[in-house]
């Protein structure tokens, strides 16, 4: 089967290669490609060895409470007859999280056997690790994936020219203006096929969006199939309930009565959580902004969440593949709240892989105040906000507001506009000058250049 090149597959590389290294844990949802990613870094050993403790429930009896991960590699190496030797080999433990003695044994990796090169995931990794709190901090370490990106996209049609020359582009030398119209082309169809590797595949293979959408309806059975496997505090319904007013409301502040008016809040917000732990949804949380870490700031009484990706979201939602297609540029953009998401979930695959995503937004908390800034970041240990916006420049007054309260000089607009920029005097500052940076959303891989 081809394989198609995704963002991480030099930080695996990286990792293979670096003289003090940890166990590596993956993790993420379902079906984002984490075991296909280790696959193809096992080609780089002589010798691979992958364990799957879900199918194989015999081999869990290897672990045991008395570690001794040598004597646990001997006994696999027997058991597959495949030689598991320091340098040579690459040892894959996929479903973990159906293993606790296995979870706890990799820290013991690092500890009695650092020289081996140990890869684990697992689907619902998150729920095993939580009831192991102190897990093997600073023993392992994580890296979080997600479902294809915009470029891993584009990559995965062999348009990597193109991939470099957007990338390349700066306010000062914007893309030329056919591959800026390739571009948000492109992004209509991304937007349709999303980032799972399965619909990806699909797309690139055959290019028909009826199938992909079938692709899409089938891993959705497969996460509310899972619901059935979560705490056992919250229904199966109620979880495929806030599921759905989760995509409903997306790139809106979460409203519980707009779930239901029947069901306790705390039980809506255990099914939010159990969601998050899932890695289906992401919390873009209010903050204040005054400065870093966002974090110090956060008021978790105002959130919003990201769908993981956002062609099963067009699916769930039922949008027609016309209603991408055809419509102007505007209307595309503006429809439903997309621009919000695709921007979002584009920051949080381009950020830093090893650590594990926040997301920020600011709100104007006065009574009668509705101001709102899509995303803050933080770039060069400053705070950038990020504002989501149509073709045309609109008021950005909400923008404006925000960099004033904040003495701010530097900020992003996001757009379908090609890379441009432009500098605001503000009057009621002593004239300070606001420069803003106009980023296409198909660019935003850019943010995270220095």
């Amino acid at each position: 089967m081809l394989y198609y090149k995704r963002l991480v597959d030099e930080q695996l590389i990286e990792w293979k290669d670096a003289a003090n290294r940890k166990p590596l844990l993956i993790r993420g949802a379902r079906q984002v490609g984490k075991s296909t990613a280790v696959r193809e870094l096992g080609k780089r050993f002589k010798h691979y060895v992958e364990i799957n403790l879900e199918r194989q429930q015999s081999l869990k009896k290897l672990f045991t409470e008395d570690v001794d991960v040598k004597k646990t590699c001997a006994n696999l190496s027997a058991v597959l007859s495949i030689p598991i030797i320091p340098g040579e080999t690459l040892l894959f433990i996929d479903e973990i999280q159906s293993c606790q003695p296995a979870i706890r044994a990799l820290r013991y990796f690092r500890e009695d056997y650092p020289e081996l090169h140990v890869i684990a995931a697992g689907s619902l990794l998150e729920f095993a690790l939580e009831e192991l709190p102190s897990f093997a901090v600073g023993r392992i370490r994580s890296l979080y994936m997600y479902p294809f990106s915009f470029d891993e996209f584009l990559l995965a049609q062999g348009l990597d020219l193109q991939v470099e020359a957007k990338n390349r582009a700066t306010a000062d030398s914007p893309i030329i203006e056919p591959l800026h119209t390739q571009m948000k082309e492109q992004m209509r169809a991304f937007m349709l096929t999303g980032g799972m590797p399965a619909a990806v595949t699909e797309w690139v293979e055959r290019g028909d969006y009826a199938e992909v959408r079938r692709v899409h309806n089938d891993i959705i059975d497969t996460y509310r199939d899972d619901f059935s496997k979560y705490k056992k505090r919250v229904s199966p319904e109620l979880l495929r309930t806030v599921l759905n007013s989760v995509v409903h409301q997306c790139g809106s502040k979460f409203v519980y009565t707009q779930v239901s008016r029947e069901v306790h809040s705390a039980s809506i917000k255990e099914a939010l959580s159990l969601l998050a732990l899932a890695g289906l949804i992401t919390p873009v949380t209010h903050t204040s902004g005054n400065g870093l870490p966002l974090g110090a700031e956060a008021n978790t009484n105002y959130q919003k969440y990201l769908f993981l990706d956002i062609g099963l979201m067009l699916t769930m939602l039922g949008t027609p593949a016309a209603d991408i297609l055809l419509s102007t540029e505007t209307d595309f953009v503006n429809k439903g709240s997309l621009a919000e998401v695709f921007a979002g979930l584009e920051m949080m695959k381009y950020s830093d892989c090893f650590v594990k995503p926040a997301m920020y937004y600011w709100q104007h908390m006065s009574k009668n105040g509705n101001a709102e800034v899509d995303y803050l970041t933080a770039k060069e240990g400053r705070v950038l906000p990020v504002e989501v916006k149509a073709i045309t420049q609109g008021s950005m007054q909400s923008l404006y507001l925000f960099m004033h309260t904040h003495r701010l000089t530097e900020a992003v607009r996001t757009s379908l506009e090609n890379f441009s920029q432009f500098v605001r005097t503000d009057p009621q500052e002593d004239h300070a000058v606001r420069h803003i940076e106009i980023v296409p959303l198909y660019a935003l891989r850019t943010l995270n250049n220095t």
